[in-house]
């Protein structure tokens, strides 16, 4: 082989070596090890929430479909009674969003939240055993002495509503109980504790067959709203005030609703 035809080959040899330094490059990091996907994965969010007892079903289902579109995002929700909540708040406690069951605890925390959106409405209905025994069908049957009748105490919303429509009806009754929340009351009732209770239409709708549901005429009746707002302690404010908003999107109003609340 003449010099000139080994100068070529050496030369394409070199050049081909050089080519292939950087596509090595891309492909190993210098351990050896495959490079990482350039693509970043999505900021890892645990938002904590808390909400109204009679949002449980149906945040959770509200929350699944929430962490579907949102990868990285995780949501706690920690239910109770409005005014549970509210005394949380106040205290400090870590968490993110607040959605009560009235506008008057969420506007009694306006130096804790930012602005609050209505995202639901609900009503109130009767729930009384499945045996239903005392024939109840209508608001005034309460006052029946020989009912047992089970409330929720005065400072939770669902007992405000139902001292609202009580007193505006001007039915006396005597509890036998009044409890901290909507689900306690429902509780009640399901175990046969108290003949009948006041708990939100939503609430006895999920309890199916395991009472009977006597409504209340609109002119009789009171409309809970259910206010959510940001928390100004949340570390994830942004994170956080997206959830919010989510909240009244179709996607969100559509489980609202076919849970039996009604529409902001």
């Amino acid at each position: 082989m003449s010099p000139i035809m080994i100068r070529r080959r050496t030369a394409a040899a070199a050049l081909t070596a050089a080519l292939l330094v950087p596509l090595a490059a891309c492909g190993k990091s210098d351990d050896g090890k495959a490079a990482a996907d350039p693509t970043p994965a999505p900021k890892a969010v645990n938002l904590t929430v808390l909400a109204a007892s009679s949002l449980t079903d149906v945040f959770k289902t509200a929350g699944e479909e929430y962490q579907k579109t949102h990868p990285g995002t995780k949501i706690t929700f920690s239910f109770a009674g409005s005014q549970e909540l509210a005394a949380q708040v106040k205290q400090g406690a870590p968490a993110d969003a607040l959605v009560t069951a009235d506008t008057k605890t969420m506007d009694g925390l306006k130096a804790e939240t930012g602005d609050a959106t209505i995202i639901a409405k609900n009503r109130l209905v009767i729930a009384a055993t499945k045996a239903n025994p005392f024939k109840i069908d209508e608001l005034k049957d309460l006052a029946d002495t020989k009912i047992k009748v089970v409330l929720a105490a005065p400072e939770v919303p669902v007992g405000r509503y139902s001292k609202q429509i009580l007193d505006a009806q001007k039915i006396e009754v005597k509890p036998v109980s009044q409890e901290p929340n909507v689900r306690a009351v429902l509780s009640k009732v399901e175990l046969g504790e108290a003949d009948a209770g006041l708990v939100y239409k939503t609430d006895s709708a999920k309890s199916g067959d395991k009472v009977v549901t006597v409504e209340i005429p609109d002119e009789q009746n009171a409309v809970a709203s259910y206010p959510a707002a940001t928390l100004k302690q949340s570390k994830n404010a942004t994170d956080a005030a997206a959830f919010v908003a989510w909240l009244s999107t179709p996607e969100a109003q559509k489980i609202l609703q076919d849970a039996g609340f009604q529409k902001a």
